[in-house]
């Protein structure tokens, strides 16, 4: 059927045909019961009209009814007392909830007053409204309590967003962490049975304009769905991060999404051509690297960008530190990270958090799935709502630029546990329509098996047909990038070499440069060393 349609003279009437195949051969996706508008609460800082106005905004667009946004008078800074978060946070959302009859709380066994049922199941905080609670300094009596040998016991800074998770449970305690019951929940939070658990979320960002951005962004991704490239960036590190990465890269080419790894300790290049980034995960630097520091970098539209970091998201004012703040200023709908040193074991893990997106789950759900704790350091930056992979399964209203990436998906699905035959429909599409994506797809699914003759082969063939100097600069990278990895470093600055002469410009000299530093450095200046005349 398939090799028929390959025969089609035009490239607007093969790929319709290739993409056909996700309409007579799609398989219906579990039925999920997502996160609701109407079991949001909006809350704001009355003290900040800009805050006041971004709820506003997001309540317009989200039809979020009228009662549920609710303003506290709050500091008008990032940092809150532990007194302050409980004062002027938890005791008025408390009181809110009990006369709006959200909740019904009643004791457990042990004395404990929580909810047993809740209507609201998620809270987003707007932009002004705090978002750390510092450290507050231990008793005499917790001094003796405490082990110094154990590191997370005795702290009580926290995120308002993760503290607030939790909140109507009465009399939890302030230090340590609290166990997250949906941690790896194989259901969606409205299918599971945790009542006193509540998803929070954060639209915040440098600027006004970058937080309404994510919203409309969130919105109007859910029309087509995300497609595009995603790029993960290993570290070398620690095993068990970089085995959540490497695990998020297989099922993403396992699900049709084009995902090129980058397997080196140091992060991405400056300028590394990053085009068609819809979804970004990597590690480790302290503050925004790479390929984000070209002013000219941009995400898709709706995309997902995360860079796991102890203190990713301690502040979100500037858009040159850390990595939150960066990543939405670049163009990212939402990301997660950390207001204080989590701990590894502690973090979002990426694998489950990506999983969970690519089943169609709301982006809150999502991230409260991956990560095993409360009252702790995480964040969630953006709309609890967002739903990136919606139409996944070959649905929503459909553009040109996404036709390559849905086709890829396509294969995926149709050609599933088959992937001999996938490949062989694949590099025949590739070759006829003479496509850069398709062929980069196929040089992407050989690398992730360690292929590299057939990577290589695809990789030339991609840097063949991209027309776009940055997609061609990418392919050569890539085929560098082999070389590394075999460790054959004359070759691989041979290459680099050759491709600087290929592509002067400046831009494109930078990731090539940056790669022929660390194969060859460049001798060590010596401070002692007499100036010349």
């Amino acid at each position: 059927m398939l090799r028929a349609m390959l025969r089609a003279s035009s490239h607007t009437a093969l790929m319709g045909c290739f993409l056909s195949l996700f309409f007579l051969f799609h398989l219906h996706a579990q039925e999920l019961r997502p996160l609701t508008n109407r079991q949001v609460l909006v809350v704001y800082n009355q003290a900040d009209p800009e805050s006041e106005q971004l709820a506003h905004f997001y309540r317009d667009q989200r039809a979020i009814p009228p009662s549920q946004v609710i303003g506290l008078n709050l500091p008008r800074q990032a940092d809150i007392s532990r007194e302050e978060y409980e004062t002027q946070i938890a005791v008025p959302l408390r009181n809110h909830f009990d006369q709006q009859a959200w909740w019904s709380r009643s004791r457990d066994g042990s004395g404990v007053e929580l909810p047993v049922q809740n209507r609201i199941r998620a809270i987003v905080l707007m932009r002004g409204v705090p978002l750390r609670i510092q450290p507050s300094p231990l008793t005499e009596e917790e001094k003796v309590k405490f082990s110094p040998n154990d590191p997370i016991s005795p702290r009580d800074e926290a995120s308002v967003d993760s503290e607030l998770a939790l909140f109507g449970v009465e009399t939890t305690p302030s230090r340590g962490v609290l166990k997250n019951e949906f941690f790896q929940s194989e259901k969606t939070l409205s299918s599971a049975s945790i009542p006193y658990l509540i998803l929070t979320a954060r639209i915040d960002a440098p600027d006004y304009s970058t937080c309404k951005r994510m919203i409309k962004d969130a919105i109007e991704t859910e029309k087509y769905g995300l497609w595009g490239r995603a790029y993960v960036d290993l570290a070398n590190k620690f095993p068990q991060g970089d085995t959540w990465l490497k695990n998020l890269a297989t099922q993403s080419i396992k699900s049709g999404i084009p995902t090129l790894v980058d397997p080196f300790h140091d992060t991405l290049p400056k300028s590394y051509p990053m085009t068609d980034a819809s979804l970004y995960y990597g590690w480790y630097d302290w503050h925004v690297s790479g390929p984000f520091q070209n002013a000219s970098f941009a995400f898709r539209r709706g995309a997902i960008a995360v860079h796991l970091h102890s203190f990713s998201g301690e502040q979100l004012t500037d858009p040159h530190k850390n990595w939150c703040a960066p990543l939405l200023v670049r163009g990212a709908a939402a990301t997660l990270g950390n207001v204080y040193e989590p701990y590894l074991h502690l973090t979002h893990q990426f694998d489950i958090f990506h999983d969970r997106l690519l089943r169609g789950w709301s982006f809150a759900e999502a991230a409260w799935a991956s990560i095993l704790v409360t009252s702790w350091q995480g964040v969630i930056l953006g709309d609890p709502l967002y739903r990136p992979f919606l139409h996944f399964q070959g649905t929503g209203e459909k553009r040109a630029e996404d036709r390559e990436f849905r086709a890829i998906r396509a294969a995926a699905r149709e050609w599933e546990g088959k992937d001999a035959e996938r490949r062989e429909k694949l590099a025949e599409a590739a070759k006829k329509l003479s496509s850069g994506n398709l062929a980069e797809a196929l040089a992407l699914e050989y690398l992730g098996t360690n292929d590299l003759p057939n990577a290589s082969t695809w990789l030339t063939k991609a840097l063949e047909f991209f027309p776009q100097r940055q997609d061609k600069l990418r392919q050569e990278l890539q085929l560098i990038a082999l070389e590394r990895s075999r460790n054959d470093h004359p070759l691989a600055m041979k290459k680099i070499k050759a491709a600087m002469d290929k592509y002067p410009a400046s831009d494109s000299q930078e990731p090539l440069k940056a790669w022929l530093d660390i194969l060859a450095p460049p001798p060590a200046i010596d401070p002692n060393a007499p100036a010349n005349p």
